[in-house]
């Protein structure tokens, strides 16, 4: 990793609280409101009523309620996805679940346990911003910034390692000049690598860390520009605590 590199990294994670305040907690709750189009494309409906999401810090991880009814909720990790009730018990399950999307293209659609990992890994990524860049086996490199608008976003490229279950591979993450999270690119790989440019704004805070409050994520065209008229997911992000 160069000097830059680091510089650029460390300078990210003290903007969104520092790593040394994110030792401190194990487990971190929000109210979630979900809408886009991607849940028709999967031939699922997608309602504004919001739910609690957990998701613990230093674990692959989460957990949605409600999910598909008032007493049920997720459980995810990578090698399992279950929905089971709020006392424990598994009504469906299905374990390997990343390769239940093998050959799936972006009409492919979901069944529950489909949809509950997704909703599992990507808010956990979304929800460890920017401190799962320092798990074990995540590389980083800076690349050329970025013009927004009349802006220069500073961009870190993310290498994931096979044990780290999100969208991609490899993925771009743009900066600001108080080095804030402004942008992620990816491609969502379980949905026939579909590319995304996800804006974020209006961040919240507790404890003294901060996420971003709104996050709105676009189909990406071939010069990496967001398609404004193709809104895949939004999700509003609010009632943050840390514990």
């Amino acid at each position: 990793m160069s000097e830059q590199n680091r510089d650029l990294l460390q300078q990210v994670l003290i903007a969104h609280g520092g790593l040394e305040r994110w030792n401190r907690f194990s487990t971190v709750r929000a109210s979630i409101v979900t809408s886009g189009s991607l849940w028709g494309m999967k031939g699922l409906t997608q309602d504004s009523t919001p739910r609690q999401m957990t998701v613990w810090l230093h674990e692959q991880r989460a957990s949605v309620m409600p999910f598909g009814g008032p007493d049920r909720r997720t459980a995810y990790t990578p090698d399992r996805i279950a929905i089971e009730t709020t006392d424990g018990q598994v009504l469906a399950e299905r374990s390997n679940p990343r390769e239940s999307f093998h050959d799936h293209g972006e009409m492919t659609p979901w069944d529950p346990l489909q949809r509950a990992y997704f909703n599992g890994y990507a808010l956990w990524s979304y929800m460890t911003m920017p401190f799962l860049f320092t798990l074990p086996g995540v590389r980083t490199e800076e690349i050329a910034p970025w013009e927004e608008g009349n802006q220069a976003w500073r961009r870190l490229r993310v290498h994931f390692p096979e044990g780290v279950a999100t969208h991609s591979p490899v993925q771009d993450f743009f900066f600001g000049e108080d080095f804030l999270l402004r942008r992620h690119d990816y491609r969502v790989d379980i949905s026939g690598g579909m590319p995304a440019a996800q804006y974020v704004h209006e961040y919240i805070e507790a404890d003294g860390l901060r996420i971003p409050g709104k996050r709105r994520a676009y189909r990406r065209d071939e010069q990496d520009r967001a398609i404004e008229t193709q809104l895949l997911v939004a999700i509003d992000f609010s009632e943050l605590r840390y514990a």
